[in-house]
């Protein structure tokens, strides 16, 4: 077994000349995710695709899978020789799951098995590093006809986002001309919240890394906002209620809700013909939470977003009643709103003014239409040349607004896009509207 030093090259033909090996990963003293990214010529990533992680176990080809290896609950499964020929290069990381830095890590080790058993390792610890959140430990590269391995051990100060953005991946773009800098907005949650949620809602971890990815891919994993989830108990939304895939959507909203904010819960406003505030769902109650709702309130007629909308503001910005609103609001936190329907609303006019009135106040309203939409993500629902969602997607382009408020996607159901893929969309447009309420001093701070 040969023990690499930072740097060290490894040709891998006279040892794996099929390409099979497997890497597997240690850490102490912090808790940390692993990934690996396949890179072309350029060192960009060659598809979203092929970054494999937790929430997504396997490249397309099969050549990187995340799993366990030997006696270490962390590592990869690797058949180089199936990876395309534009992978030029795969790089296994490392981020800081929660607070701290690369300086509290007391050690940690990448070693590499063959068939005949473990061929070589590489040792690292925090005195190899300082303020980084995340580190690239050691790549597979091509060289000569073959692959070879180098161990790196190189930081990164600004963790997962930062490894994001190295390896070309979208990474929300700072202003041109910052302002000098503020003192430092409250930290993301802490691994205090990752204790909680693997102690209070272990089925929860997966979803709250998951929304964490998505979030650092457009540089807003140090963000902080609040969450409301407001929900459509029409008639027509039964079978949807039924079936529990409310529930489970609803568990994916509390997910980014805990990476948003470190209190673990979200606030629920329910709405057909009335409008009724439930109490927050959060990680002691989340397990039967929508069942428990629905039973206090049961589905009923009509549908009216505008009055969904008032009791939302009112709860948020009472000073202004759910009313107009002339001049600009400044909050410490945003209010992130996911709005699901399944149909049109009985009051446009209010829906509309409520829309525009709001765009002075730091919240952002996420429309979800569940049924057929041209704004769908569904290769089926697309072919559709009409839409359920005609007033939605009107309102997605509402002129007379301060800034750009709201967002707009439809799915054939709610459970359409996977984990990954869906905290992707809730965070298509939210990212500028960040900006934009930053610019107009909607955001304190």
């Amino acid at each position: 077994m040969k023990l690499l030093s930072r740097g060290e090259r490894l040709p891998l033909a006279p040892i794996v000349p099929d390409g099979a090996l497997q890497a597997g990963l240690s850490a102490q003293g912090l808790a940390l995710d692993f990934a690996c990214f396949a890179l072309d010529a350029r060192g960009k990533l060659v598809d979203e695709r092929y970054m494999t992680f937790f929430n997504q176990p396997e490249s397309p080809c099969g050549g990187v899978r995340a799993g366990a290896v030997g006696g270490f609950r962390d590592g990869f499964l690797f058949q180089l020789n199936r990876l395309p020929a534009s992978v030029e290069r795969v790089t296994i990381t490392a981020s800081i799951d929660g607070g701290g830095t690369m300086a509290q890590l007391r050690s940690g080790s990448l070693r590499l098995f063959a068939a005949q058993g473990e061929f070589a390792r590489f040792d690292f610890s925090g005195a190899d590093f300082a303020a980084e959140g995340a580190v690239m430990l050691g790549e597979f590269y091509r060289k000569d006809g073959g692959w070879r391995f180098m161990a790196v051990g190189q930081g990164f100060n600004g963790g997962l986002a930062a490894l994001v953005a190295h390896f070309g991946a979208a990474v929300a773009a700072a202003p041109a001309q910052a302002p000098a800098p503020a003192p430092p907005p409250p930290a993301a949650p802490t691994i205090n919240l990752e204790k909680r949620v693997e102690q209070a809602a272990p089925q929860l971890v997966s979803l709250v890394k998951s929304a964490g990815v998505s979030l650092a891919k457009v540089g807003l994993d140090k963000h902080r906002a609040r969450v409301c989830l407001v929900l459509d108990i029409s008639g027509s939304m039964g079978a949807l209620y039924k079936k529990g895939l409310v529930q489970r959507f609803a568990e994916r909203i509390l997910a980014l809700g805990c990476r948003f904010d470190d209190d673990g819960e979200i606030d629920v406003f329910l709405f057909g013909r009335n409008v009724h505030r439930g109490e927050p769902m959060g990680l002691e109650n989340f397990s039967n939470y929508v069942k428990q709702i629905i039973e206090r309130h049961p589905l009923e007629g009509d549908t009216r977003y505008g009055a969904a909308m008032e009791a939302v503001r009112r709860h948020y910005f009472p000073d202004a009643g759910g009313g107009e609103r002339k001049t600009p609001c400044k909050a410490a936190l945003p209010v992130y709103v996911m709005f699901v329907t399944d149909g049109g609303t009985s009051d446009k006019p209010l829906t509309e003014r409520q829309l525009r009135w709001s765009s002075r106040e730091p919240i952002f309203w996420q429309f979800m239409g569940i049924g057929k939409g041209k704004k769908s993500k569904s290769k089926r629902l697309v072919q559709f040349a009409d839409s359920d969602f005609p007033f939605l997607e009107k309102l997605d382009e509402l002129d007379g607004r301060l800034i750009d408020n709201a967002g707009f996607f439809s799915v054939e159901t709610p459970d359409e896009h996977a984990d990954a893929a869906l905290y992707d969309l809730l965070m298509d447009e939210y990212p500028d509207w960040v900006k934009q309420a930053g610019r107009q001093g909607l955001i304190a701070g």
